[in-house]
């Protein structure tokens, strides 16, 4: 797919609901009672994967024009599966799937596709392991496929590495089949989806500091959720508004929870004009509509804290510091390894080859911004973030970029570009 240079971006766009979110409706509903309504669901191959897996397990899922309807067993009505489970590309799948697995009274096994099965399960087989869990990687490699034998599970309070979600997650969800309660304590806070849905649902959790714990065995009881939009697909509008001189666009319904809006605080250090307009608290997921209009950026550093809260959106804050004034680090990065890609490698092989002036660090990369950047041919390594990001950053660039292996923002955003081409007329 090809892209040249943007005049402008204007107009209003509405992203689709939040994949975080939209996978754990599933999950939680899948483990509560009576049937869960959910609107505005991701219909993305992520997403999807997740309704396939727990159809597997016995639960009845209607997927709707307008709505998702799980029909919940309660937290002991799983059912063992008589396939492989099959995760796709999702790793939000693969990590909370496997803390339910390890407590149910059967076995199972699950796998996804070749990202998959190089991406590092070992941060969840350890923690289960020291629970009970029966889990092993098939392969013996610390990867998928994985084989998952229930067995009793016993609380523990585990200090994690890595500020993790999937990992924070996949130990509560073992936790709620656990004998006595469960703890995680990051070194810095993670998105806290997990913990503000479990609550919804009936799951007595509390958290203090960066530790969460969840008490075992609760009833969850059905719920009504409305899936707020997703702030990492509005990132790359974000982005391209800031990049593209003279450009103005209104985003509607953005979650702007805590854990999540790191994307907007970086941009405003940078010195972004970014409006919050219509805030909403009432369904315990903030959400707001987000006005951005194109502006002169500056170089910042971006550390510590906050990295947990844009870890998916830091391939798009390197393209937007390429035109920034100055320099922007980026460090503590070192998740951005085992993603979907190593998008450390990827952003900066791609972007020097744009012209930027970018250099790879063990921990991130080193921006010197302000340098134009001029079309080239992507290799998206089929990693739905990276071909978003080159997608806009081709919006503020000279002569046409390609990007191969454009289609896999099937996985996240599968309307990404018929929303972009809306707002630009070069798309």
């Amino acid at each position: 797919m090809k892209f040249t240079r943007s005049n402008s971006l204007k107009g209003t766009v509405t992203v689709p609901g939040d994949k975080s979110i939209s996978h754990r409706s599933i999950m939680f509903g899948a483990l509560a009672e009576g049937t869960t309504r959910v609107t505005n669901f991701l219909q993305g191959a992520d997403c999807l994967s997740t309704i396939d897996c727990f159809r597997k397990l016995g639960i009845q899922i209607e997927n709707r024009s307008n709505e998702i309807l799980i029909h919940g067993k309660g937290l002991h009505g799983l059912q063992a599966p008589a396939s492989l489970l099959d995760v796709g590309n999702s790793g939000t799948t693969t990590r909370l799937i496997s803390g339910i697995l390890a407590g149910q009274q059967f076995t199972s096994e699950l796998n996804g596709d070749a990202s998959i099965q190089s991406r590092p399960m070992k941060r969840i087989m350890d923690p289960l392991s020291l629970m009970g869990a029966k889990i092993r990687s098939i392969r013996d490699n610390g990867c998928a496929p994985l084989h998952i034998q229930g067995a009793p599970l016993h609380g523990i309070h585990y200090h994690s590495k890595v500020a993790s979600a999937q990992v924070k997650s996949c130990i509560l969800l073992a936790g709620l089949y656990a004998d006595s309660p469960t703890s995680v304590t990051e070194p810095y806070l993670s998105r806290n989806h997990s913990e503000i849905m479990l609550k919804h649902f009936g799951a007595s959790v509390t958290s203090e500091d960066t530790t969460a714990t969840i008490l075992p065995d609760p009833k969850l009881t059905a719920q009504e959720i409305k899936v707020p939009g997703d702030i990492s697909s509005a990132a790359y509008f974000i982005a391209a508004a800031l990049m593209v001189p003279g450009s103005e666009i209104l985003i509607k319904n953005v979650g702007i929870n805590p854990t999540r809006d790191g994307i907007l605080r970086v941009c405003q250090d940078m010195g972004a004009d970014i409006t919050i307009l219509n805030e909403d608290r009432t369904s315990g997921e903030p959400t707001a509509d987000l006005l951005i209009r194109y502006s002169e950026l500056h170089g910042t550093t971006v550390e510590g804290a906050v990295i947990p809260t844009l870890i998916d959106e830091l391939p798009v804050v390197a393209a937007l510091a390429c035109f920034a004034r100055g320099t922007t680090i980026i460090k503590d990065a070192q998740e951005l390894k085992v993603k979907e890609s190593n998008r450390i490698d990827v952003m900066v092989r791609n972007l020097s080859a744009m012209g930027a002036k970018i250099t790879a660090t063990d921990d991130g990369m080193i921006i010197e911004g302000g340098y134009p950047l001029c079309g080239a041919v992507i290799d998206s390594k089929l990693d739905h973030r990276i071909a978003m990001t080159f997608a806009i950053t081709a919006l503020a660039s000279d002569g046409e970029t390609e990007i191969i292996g454009a289609d896999c923002v099937q996985i996240s955003y599968p309307n990404f570009y018929s929303d972009l081409a809306a707002l630009t007329d070069t798309v």
